[in-house]
């Protein structure tokens, strides 16, 4: 199966809710690191690893199909 039809198929609920934290994550992560004040470096740094794990969470889970 290809990468374009494994994206258009149907995705299991469970994953359906994994896709929904991730993107979840990425836009609060977003959210930290576009805010107009200075945040500590710590906080920063968090939020580019909360970015990270959000997108490969939502790209992986877009593409897990449901078996026959």
């Amino acid at each position: 199966m290809k990468i374009a039809q494994r994206v258009k198929s149907p995705t299991p609920i469970f994953f359906k809710k994994i896709r929904n934290i991730g993107l979840a994550l990425a836009a609060a992560s977003a959210t930290i690191l576009a805010a107009p004040v200075a945040l500590p470096a710590l906080v920063i740094k968090i939020a580019g690893y909360l970015a990270v794990a959000g997108t490969i969470a939502g790209g992986l889970s877009q593409t897990a199909v449901k078996g026959e």
